[in-house]
């Protein structure tokens, strides 16, 4: 924990009390749009204070791009006597903690070897920390960077904020945010778009609006981030209306802008602002842009029109496993099986992408979808033998709901019962549906039985009553209605129920 490494910093009874949520959220991906404005190169040597040899390492550098070029251009360092030269050395430290390429286990074998690393190469480790979503290490770091007299600076302060929201820790968040104030560094613009990224990160979004209303002229970066929060917070109307307010502020969407509200289109349905944000994104010419093509492609398929979206997938010709995963997805989702199958044989066929675990999610739902029993089987075992992919519970999910569909229920228990992971209360009633529609009474009642040890529902006691309620079994009906009564089970929220019949022989009860 990171307790275990850092200190925190108690803050003054004078500072203002905001009151925070204690909901946490996967991390947001936005952060990485304005880390550009953090530096992500060790300034360039000034003419004759550098040797040529400096000057000649320092060049090569710029040629190096795997982490087989660092570790062959650190032992030439090595040799030539370079350890100690911040600038020099530094390179590598930069380049273990930005690339991709880069480890942080090698940048750390290099950092421990400086005497006197400068508060640069301090922050770099612990932006590369952060970067890899290492917390505890990023917070032991500063530790260490305190402890050796190092001051903390806008940088650190926004890598340590960025580690907050990881971390899910609001607690931690606090401790940060006062440290901010501490420092004078609230109204820093790029610490300030930190915080309310983080605040986002942390669910806290009340308090994420708070501090961006308080900024008298928010930067793109900072719309950006703020709408960014209310989408992944699950505030799409709120968003949009952010939307609007930047375009009233006359600040001009960017691709970062573009895919978010698209988000937010795809989740509300508002066809008529992503066709709008459409037109924007033709005129600016940014069809060329793959996020934004994949975004486009979910918000048509969301709404319905995938004629479009299928028009837009055509067209792309620089595709990833992204764009043919969403156009698999949209097609499955509205029961076009057949589109998507195909869609799937020529991306394997022509080898145009290596499919994933999502691929066969929505090849699998596909089939579920159309009945298609022995191509879902195939391709389950494909996705196991020949791509080595394992599958997840949503997979058995897909494979649970198909055999049911078709009346194979007691095919689909076998399944679950030699799945590698715990089954779930989802797939249970899956089954417990597919029981009492195909009159499988005495695996409805195994099932049930399974249920209890997972959850306890009240619609799976009527599930099961109405199972033998269609074999006419009606000692049986007014056994499982007694035992209702007798566990004093109930609906959870009183409302309204209705049945559903999709068309494929399997019915569900709907509460609201």
């Amino acid at each position: 924990m990171v307790n275990r490494c850092f200190k925190f910093i108690k803050p003054s009874s004078k500072w203002k009390t905001i009151s925070f949520s204690t909901h946490s959220l996967p991390k947001l991906d936005l952060f990485c749009h304005f880390s550009s404005q953090t530096p992500t190169k060790i300034p360039n040597p000034h003419g004759g204070s550098y040797s040529k040899k400096e000057q000649t390492l320092l060049s090569m550098f710029k040629k190096a791009c795997t982490k087989k070029d660092i570790e062959q251009l650190h032992a030439h360092v090595v040799q030539t006597g370079f350890t100690q030269n911040l600038f020099v050395v530094g390179k590598i430290i930069v380049s273990c903690a930005v690339s991709n390429e880069g480890s942080m286990d090698y940048a750390i074998s290099v950092f421990e070897k400086i005497e006197n690393p400068d508060g640069f190469l301090w922050n770099t480790m612990i932006r590369g920390f952060a970067r890899m979503n290492q917390v505890d290490k990023t917070f032991c770091y500063y530790k260490k960077m305190l402890d050796h007299g190092g001051v903390a600076d806008n940088f650190t302060l926004s890598f340590l904020l960025k580690a907050s929201g990881q971390s899910g820790s609001v607690f931690l968040g606090k401790q940060i945010h006062c440290s901010v104030i501490k420092h004078g560094l609230e109204n820093h613009v790029f610490v300030r778009n930190t915080l309310i990224h983080m605040y986002g990160a942390l669910k806290s979004v009340q308090v994420a609006r708070q501090l961006f209303d308080e900024m008298p002229e928010p930067d793109l970066v900072a719309w950006n981030t703020i709408i960014d929060c209310h989408v992944c917070c699950g505030k799409h109307k709120e968003a949009l209306d952010l939307f609007s307010r930047m375009q009233e502020a006359h600040i001009k969407p960017d691709d970062a802008t573009l895919v978010v509200i698209l988000s937010a289109c795809a989740t509300l349905g508002a066809l008529d602002l992503g066709t709008w944000v459409h037109s924007i994104i033709k005129t600016r010419l940014l069809m060329n842009d793959i996020s934004i093509v994949n975004s486009l492609i979910h918000m048509y398929t969301r709404c319905g029109e995938l004629e479009e979206a299928q028009t837009i997938f055509t067209k792309t010709n620089n595709k990833n496993i992204v764009t043919w995963n969403t156009m698999i997805l949209g097609l499955a989702t509205h029961g076009h099986v057949q589109e998507a199958i195909n869609i799937f044989s020529l991306m394997i066929n022509k080898k145009l992408a290596l499919p994933n675990d999502i691929t066969f999610l929505g090849v699998l739902s596909a089939c579920s979808h159309g009945g298609m029993i022995e191509k879902g089987r195939q391709i389950f075992n494909k996705m196991i033998k020949e791509y080595h992919i394992t599958p997840t519970i949503k997979h058995y999910g897909c494979m649970v709901d198909m055999l049911c569909r078709a009346g194979l229920v007691v095919e689909a228990y076998e399944l679950v019962q030699n799945m590698p992971m715990e089954c779930n209360s989802i797939i249970w009633r899956t089954i417990l549906a597919g029981s009492r529609v195909h009159g499988n009474a005495k695996l409805a009642e195994i099932v049930r039985q399974n249920l209890l040890e997972v959850e306890d529902h009240s619609s799976d006691y009527v599930l099961l009553a109405n199972t033998y309620a269609s074999l006419e079994d009606w000692n049986q009906v007014s056994r499982v209605r007694r035992l209702m009564i007798d566990n004093g089970v109930q609906k959870p929220n009183p409302g309204n129920s209705f049945h559903i019949h999709n068309g494929n022989g399997i019915g569900l009860f709907c509460y609201d």
